[in-house]
């Protein structure tokens, strides 16, 4: 059966690197970025956005999906809500295939240095330690399978995934 797997996580917490990771060992998959929907320039986040933008991660979704050539879609974003992510699911075609969904957690201490390094690097504005901070304790709250990256590379997070999937 194919699989729509779904990893939420603040920022800077590894959701990118895993799915890199997870593709590395997932047969036959396609990986999107919710990201990579949202860069524009100048960033603005308004109702209109939003909807823009949750409508085309649930087409590119649906499409990837529909397409006979993958047997794994894998899919991050920040997704820090609940509605968020139920909002989004209830957008995609859910005929013939299981979802898994995945927070990616940590400590405060180690998603505090994984940022501070992307800052360093000038990959992050300085205001995301705040913003990301903040948004760590509503993982908790969410329906999803909760993985503890604090002191697992994001290799170690993606084998945690692919064994779940084989559970």
């Amino acid at each position: 059966m194919k699989n729509l797997v779904i990893i939420g996580g603040t920022m800077g917490v590894g959701k990118t690197a895993t799915c890199r990771e997870l593709q590395k060992c997932l047969p036959r998959n396609v990986f999107l970025d919710g990201d990579w929907c949202w860069d524009m320039h100048p960033f603005v986040v308004t109702e209109e956005t939003v909807r823009m933008v949750e409508s085309n991660i649930a087409h590119l979704l649906t499409g990837f999906l529909d397409c006979s050539e993958f047997d794994n879609v894998i899919f991050c974003w920040v997704l820090h809500e609940q509605r968020i992510l139920d909002n989004l699911l209830s957008r995609v075609n859910h005929g013939g295939f299981a979802i898994h969904t995945f927070s990616l957690v940590s400590d405060e201490a180690a998603l505090s240095e994984r940022l501070s390094r992307d800052i360093a690097a000038g990959k992050r504005d300085p205001a995301v330690i705040e913003r990301s901070l903040a948004r760590l304790p509503l993982y908790g709250e969410l329906d999803t399978v909760k993985i503890d990256v604090t002191d697992i590379s994001a290799a170690a997070a993606a084998t945690r995934i692919k064994d779940f999937l084989a559970a």
